[in-house]
């Protein structure tokens, strides 16, 4: 399964500013709204798949300390019973 990266329509024109601005103020040439939307495409599509499969393969990390941590966290001792009751009958 390909995964088409898509961003929502107000980050688009906010990156696409960032981009023109970018080219103002640290390339040669300027480039206009048009190219810095060609540009971005081309990063969202080439560039795009390696930070979102680096964002899966963390997320995916996370959970999975997440899960282990359940275990941890409510885990019940089993045949418990006549443990407690020897340790109050020694405390007597």
């Amino acid at each position: 399964m390909t995964m088409q990266i898509q961003i929502p329509d107000e980050a688009r024109k906010r990156a696409i500013s960032s981009i023109e601005r970018y080219f103002a103020e640290n390339m040669e040439e300027r480039i206009g709204n048009v190219a810095a939307g060609a540009l971005l495409g081309y990063f969202l599509e080439e560039i795009g798949p390696v930070v979102y499969n680096q964002a899966v393969t963390d997320v995916q990390e996370r959970l999975q300390a997440r899960v282990m941590e359940v275990d941890i966290e409510l885990h019940a001792d089993e045949f418990d019973y006549w443990r407690k009751y020897d340790q109050s009958r020694k405390r007597r």
